[in-house]
């Protein structure tokens, strides 16, 4: 049975002020987000509502703790909506505030699929990787599981998502290289995982295409440097938040998780670390990856299938260094434990594979991983 669904309306914007006032932000508002993202935007102004700011409970990526301290913040207050500005971090600890006071995140994350909804969501992506903006899901680091968690019900998708591509003009050149490689295996796995359709390859074949020739382009230029065009990649990021929110991430996504809540690895970074291997065991294993490779023999201008996956990796290094998991300290026994942790903690994105993966298989990815 086909399924395709796109929950938030889409809406774009010239810029954040002009967003307070077309959207008549105020009194019954709550900005969550970060101080050098709002700050920079305001002009001087003061912030027509309250604000949350993300670091000041925590660093690094979304974490239990950093959300109940959050949470408990605006215990007893009666905000109406949310709107969140930022990154994946601030944008999937948002989508846990609409269900309003008196909960932890483990009550969420446990709870979540019957859980009322109290408040509505408005998310403006910064970066152009997570796809946040346009899914259902939101991914926490459990401190003592030493891994992450995702949580994927209806509630978590916003009302309205807002692109607003001046947001993503000041980037660090690395936050855009490891978010565009995100958003780039969001389009990937969601391409050959066994929910993929007509409507998710539409969106993911866009998103690869858009991705692949930005990438093409800073290539030729011979400097690891922001593309001129940066709406080109928030658009891009978009429609792979669509594809993937429709048939789902798979195995890069699974393993990826305990490098980054054991490591503190960012999102796309820890991907890329596993990427490749993933995708070359798919391979030995005899997945139908043809729909894929099509698209990038198409991209490459290449005569067969076989021949496009040396030109594909080798233009992502050239805008992200991959990092072995060897230079982390990961041994074959840390291996063993992820692989195990994998198994227990990811099945949810486990059932999009395009083949089976055992634990020993996923324990042997990661020694493959080991080496760059």
């Amino acid at each position: 049975m086909m399924s395709f669904i796109v929950k938030p309306s889409l809406s774009d914007c010239e810029s954040l002020l002009s967003f307070f006032d077309q959207w008549k932000v105020g009194a019954r508002d709550l900005i969550i987000t970060n101080r050098y993202v709002l700050e920079p935007q305001l002009n001087g102004q003061d912030a027509p509502c309250d604000c949350l700011y993300q670091e000041e409970y925590g660093k690094g990526e979304p974490s239990d703790e950093m959300i109940d301290a959050m949470l408990s913040a605006i215990r007893g207050k009666q905000y109406e909506r949310i709107i969140a500005i930022g990154g994946g971090t601030v944008i999937d600890i948002s989508k846990l505030f609409v269900f309003g006071d008196g909960l932890s995140c483990e009550e969420i994350f446990e709870k979540g699929d019957v859980l009322p909804r109290k408040r509505r969501l408005i998310l403006i992506p910064t970066t152009c990787g997570t796809g946040s903006e346009v899914t259902g899901i939101s991914i926490a680091e459990f401190k003592k599981r030493h891994t992450k968690i995702g949580l994927a019900v209806p509630a978590l998708y916003a009302d309205e998502a807002v692109l607003i591509p001046s947001l993503l003009s000041t980037l660090p050149y690395e936050v855009f290289a490891t978010s565009s490689i995100d958003a780039l295996i969001h389009a990937v796995e969601s391409y050959v995982s066994p929910k993929a359709n007509a409507f998710t390859r539409a969106m993911g074949r866009s998103a690869i295409e858009l991705i692949l020739k930005g990438y093409q382009e800073i290539a030729m230029s011979q400097k690891q440097q922001l593309p001129q065009n940066m709406s080109v990649f928030l658009t891009a990021s978009t429609m792979a938040g669509i594809a993937f929110s429709n048939a789902g991430c798979a195995a890069v996504h699974a393993l990826s998780y305990p490098i980054g809540g054991e490591y503190h690895i960012p999102h796309g970074k820890a991907n890329y670390m596993v990427f490749a291997k993933v995708f070359e065991k798919y391979r030995e294993l005899k997945a139908d990856l043809s729909p894929l490779e099509d698209v990038l023999k198409d991209i490459f201008q290449l005569r067969s299938r076989q021949e496009v996956w040396v030109p594909f990796f080798s233009l992502l290094d050239h805008i992200l260094t991959r990092l072995p998991l060897e230079e982390l300290g990961v041994d074959e026994a840390k291996c063993a434990e992820m692989a195990a942790s994998v198994i227990q903690n990811q099945q949810r994105l486990l059932q999009n594979n395009p083949v089976e993966l055992s634990e020993e298989t996923i324990k042997q990815i990661y020694i493959r991983c080991m080496q760059s």
